[in-house]
């Protein structure tokens, strides 16, 4: 089967750029599940009820979160009653929502998705090395498909992960730093791998904020709202083929389509 994981969309931008390419990538490439990050959907910081049902309309199955997931107070009410929204699993006990789930598709399969955040140079939470483990353990006896979305900054620590669970998911894909990296690859036990799935939003700024509002923060060191700028738009993604009965990866592709 083929599973495409967007990354993290920021904005209307980022949204707008999903309901025109993602049509075109399904003529094309033909995903059976499609998982995207939407933390930052919501004007850039957050998502909120609107825009998680604007995303799973455009065909999304799952949307996974990260640190952003709780900048829009109003998510919370959906977050603890829809299952396909995630924040990361690692976050303490008591925090609302959930941090993986299993979707069961036509003929039998059924694919996990797990939202795990990082610690290094980030809020210091549960440890998602020992949550993941715990969590698969769990997930396995559901189905051997399981893709992890792994939301953090320090790449080693993404790496780390990788190579934690190869064999043991059938996908890591590293979101957070909005910039696509060139890695994407299968390890020797299966796991299909990338550092950074990279940013679906605004070309043409610095990590989704207009880049004069960013140039102009290192440069003077001053307080500056950020703004987002509208398009052109970037997608960035991976697309991975795995195997339905073991759950192993036989290929990950990037994908970087631009729009208009």
């Amino acid at each position: 089967m083929k599973i495409l994981f967007i990354g993290d969309i920021v904005g209307r931008t980022g949204r707008s750029a999903v309901k025109a390419l993602l049509p075109k990538i399904r003529e094309k490439n033909k995903p059976d599940f499609v998982i995207a990050n939407g933390e930052n959907a919501a004007g850039g910081f957050g998502i909120n009820e609107e825009t998680a049902r604007e995303l799973f309309s455009l065909g999304i199955d799952v949307i996974t979160g990260g640190n952003h997931i709780w900048d829009k107070k109003d998510i919370i009410p959906l977050i603890t009653k829809q299952d396909r929204l995630l924040r990361p699993l690692n976050f303490p006990p008591g925090v609302p929502g959930r941090g993986s789930v299993v979707v069961p598709l036509p003929g039998g399969i059924s694919v996990a998705v797990l939202n795990l955040q990082g610690r290094v140079f980030m809020t210091p939470i549960d440890c998602p090395f020992r949550a993941a483990e715990e969590e698969i353990k769990r997930l396995k006896e559901q189905t051997s498909i399981i893709v992890v979305d792994f939301h953090a900054e320090a790449t080693s620590e993404k790496v780390a992960m990788g190579w934690f669970l190869d064999g043991k998911a059938t996908a890591v894909i590293g979101t957070h730093t909005h910039v696509q990296t060139a890695d994407e690859k299968v390890l020797p036990g299966g796991t299909a791998y990338i550092t950074d799935a990279g940013m679906t939003g605004p070309a043409d700024s610095v990590i989704g904020v207009k880049k004069e509002q960013i140039i102009d923060k290192f440069l003077h060191q001053m307080p500056v709202r950020f703004e987002l700028p509208g398009p052109p738009a970037i997608l960035c993604g991976l697309l991975i083929e795995a195997d339905e009965k073991t759950g192993f990866a036989s290929s990950a592709m990037r994908l970087q389509l631009t729009y208009p």
